[in-house]
């Protein structure tokens, strides 16, 4: 845990640019909402790995996201049932549903096709979000956070010595 977490000190400190931060984020959100065991998560882990996303904060996402979809759930549902029940996307779903694929991805589960249309719909607010508080937190608070007392007492500590290690 204490590595994680040194490793994410180091991403918000290195050189990084702020939006790589973000598609992390992103792309943890988006496997954090959505239910676990399907095939889009695959997606997208393969697309983090391609694109070098930083790891760290890719699984710190996906855990803080996780923990607020069990509190969306019922949103997802209501979504999803709304979705899926729409009349004009029948023959679609039909089609989509006949094929191998289509029955992979699991996108009749209300919960699968509600989660991933809001992780669609909320990832440009998240994205934008988290390119302001990584720019933020480099512009203002770092400098600032350094000089706090609990700084100066963890900086004395096996975490800070993880951090260092890793950083250097």
């Amino acid at each position: 845990m204490l590595t994680i977490l040194a490793k994410l000190l180091k991403a918000l400190n290195s050189e990084t640019s702020p939006w790589a931060l973000a598609l992390a984020v992103v792309l943890g959100m988006f496997i954090g909402l959505t239910p676990l065991w399907r095939i889009h998560n695959l997606i997208i882990i393969l697309a983090a790995l391609i694109f070098r996303v930083n790891l760290s904060l890719f699984l710190v996402s996906f855990g803080v996201f996780s923990g607020i979809a069990y509190l969306l759930d019922p949103v997802f549902h209501d979504i999803g049932l709304s979705i899926l029940n729409a009349s004009s996307w029948q023959g679609i779903y039909e089609a989509a549903y006949a094929s191998a694929v289509g029955r992979l991805s699991m996108f009749n589960h209300t919960i699968t096709m509600g989660s991933i249309i809001f992780s669609l719909l909320a990832a440009p607010f998240v994205a934008a979000i988290s390119y302001f508080v990584v720019a933020n937190y480099r512009k203002r608070i770092q400098k600032a956070f350094m000089k706090l007392k609990v700084v100066q007492v963890i900086k004395g500590s096996r975490f800070w010595q993880i951090y260092t290690s890793l950083r250097g």
